[in-house]
């Protein structure tokens, strides 16, 4: 017998290869062409499993889905479901937690050392036939002896501070619930209260999850208390930041520079204002969007969707709404 899986994300037919290929031979996946209303809904009606990763999950849509045995994410971020309503009718939400450690952790390093060697500028400037090597000498940075200020220590942010350990740099931490000594032995990092984090950072990274709490937490005032110079990354959600703050905060010389692979909206508006600034680093919010990773994801989630089926448990840190 085969089960129904509705992979709602529009996939690169390479990626969806890769997919198919990892599949259990219990699972017939199903991958949405378009993210149009109609097409969505009709893989919902038919889906025992959702597979979203960028897709929307609303109430709308699962009040369509009479067959739905569970939600997978494709990866950890879960804001994009209405998880009011997924408690509210006992629908099992599982995440792929720290499947996508690596890649974005690589590319929050790839922002830091762009934002601090300027690259998009100085590769722009020489394919117009300019040799700006006096300038990047006044104006570039190493990031070797920074204090990095990790926001979020989940698997993301730990896989950063274990990646950053051979750059020779200081790592510091905030998170709601503290780590336990031998990790923070094992990884060589402190725990700071935000605050405290804010005004020591010469770079500022952003792995915490879009919540109530959290949301702008990137704001004015906390700008202000960051120190003169300091450099923003964020690879998590774009409603960390209040980006017209940051807007000002580049302008005016309070921050070097900003890598950011996440907005609020997505895609970014055209006018925004972020996108004319030269010191402003930007990806398409694609820190897991690396080829070589999808089939550890693959094998995560889909391996999630046969433990459920066989009635096998979980890891405790993918499950977000339990197995009534």
């Amino acid at each position: 017998m085969s089960h129904f899986v509705a992979c709602l994300d529009v996939w690169a037919p390479a990626v969806q290869d890769v997919v198919r290929r990892t599949a259990p031979s219990e699972l017939d996946l199903h991958f949405a062409k378009t993210y149009d209303w109609d097409e969505q809904i009709a893989m919902v009606e038919q889906a025992e499993f959702l597979l979203p990763g960028w897709a929307e999950v609303t109430q709308a849509m699962l009040a369509r889905a009479g067959k739905l045995k569970m939600i997978q994410k494709w990866g950890i971020g879960v804001d994009r479901i209405d998880l009011q309503a997924v408690r509210k009718m006992g629908i099992p939400l599982a995440i792929t937690a720290g499947s996508n450690a690596g890649p974005v952790a690589e590319l929050a390093i790839a922002l830091m050392l762009a934002v601090y060697r300027r690259l998009p500028y100085v590769n722009q400037a020489m394919r117009e036939g300019k040799w700006t090597k006096a300038e990047m000498r006044e104006s570039c940075f190493q990031i070797a002896g920074k204090t990095v200020g990790v926001i979020g220590f989940g698997a993301i942010g730990r896989m950063l501070a274990r990646r950053l350990r051979g750059f020779d740099t200081n790592v510091v931490y905030f998170d709601a619930r503290r780590a336990d000594d031998a990790t923070e032995k094992e990884l060589n990092v402190t725990y700071m209260a935000l605050n405290e984090l804010l005004t020591s950072s010469d770079i500022v990274s952003l792995h915490a999850p879009f919540t109530p709490q959290t949301f702008k937490m990137i704001n004015a005032e906390s700008i202000a208390s960051m120190r003169d110079g300091a450099v923003l990354i964020n690879t998590a959600r774009g409603e960390l930041v209040d980006e017209q703050a940051l807007y000002q905060a580049l302008v005016r010389g309070k921050l070097r520079g900003a890598g950011l692979d996440a907005f609020d909206p997505e895609p970014p508006l055209p006018g925004n204002p972020l996108l004319s600034l030269d010191q402003v680093v930007v990806t398409p919010h694609a820190g897991g969007g690396v080829f070589d990773n999808i089939e550890t994801v693959a094998r995560h989630s889909l391996g999630n969707i046969i433990r459920h089926l066989r009635g096998e448990a979980l890891r405790p840190a993918d499950i977000v709404v339990a197995t009534v």
